[in-house]
């Protein structure tokens, strides 16, 4: 019964066309998602290129095209480019801003609960995974962890779709694992550490 409730890695991902894309269901959205993020990785990592100078070109490049574009074609009586209403409607900016705002308030919500809660478990969280990834990126530059992010998110929800049930059972004798490890912790460390004692009275 619990696995016909189960979410679908699709659904998990949205159910839109990301994650068709993701899931490689949409062939071409994955091919050009692929190709062009490994273009841009080596123009920066291996050629040389420099964003600022990549981006200004390209701009050039665009802008010298549709203004000779424009102009023959007033010479020539020809279509004007097929330009779009190049505009960000307000739905999209009211939802990427109310995307924002939740992950700004989650944000908040954990530094609150850590400076003024002395949360120690939570603060203890937030400095392994801080410090988990200042340690990843000190092998790597920026650009590469995106990278390395578009591959990723390329092939795991792939592979986890495809090998769902058996990566479920590994990942829940691992939770059980850390669980047990965990509780270990709390009980020979964290308990020794007062947690949210109350200030004596005045």
């Amino acid at each position: 019964m619990a696995e016909s409730h189960r979410i679908s890695v699709h659904q998990a991902l949205g159910g839109g066309a990301v994650a068709d894309v993701l899931l490689w269901r949409r062939w071409c959205g994955g091919v050009i998602l692929l190709s062009s993020s490994t273009a841009l990785w080596f123009l920066f990592e291996r050629a040389g290129y420099n964003l600022l100078s990549f981006t200004a070109n390209v701009l050039l490049l665009l802008v010298v095209i549709l203004f000779f574009w424009a102009k023959s074609a007033s010479l020539l009586n020809r279509p004007l480019p097929p330009l779009p209403d190049l505009e960000i409607s307000e739905e999209s900016v009211l939802r990427a801003a109310d995307v924002a705002r939740v992950w700004i308030n989650h944000a908040l919500s954990v530094a609150h609960d850590i400076a003024v809660g002395r949360n120690v478990k939570l603060f203890l969280q937030v400095a392994s995974g801080l410090w988990v990834i200042s340690y990843i990126g000190s092998f790597f530059n920026f650009l590469t962890l995106v990278y390395i992010g578009v591959l990723l998110s390329l092939s795991v929800p792939v592979l986890y779709e495809k090998y769902q049930d058996q990566v479920d059972e590994k990942l829940t004798v691992a939770h059980k694992i850390i669980q047990t490890q965990y509780r270990k912790l709390d009980d020979n460390v964290l308990r020794k550490i007062p947690l949210n004692r109350e200030k004596k009275t005045q």
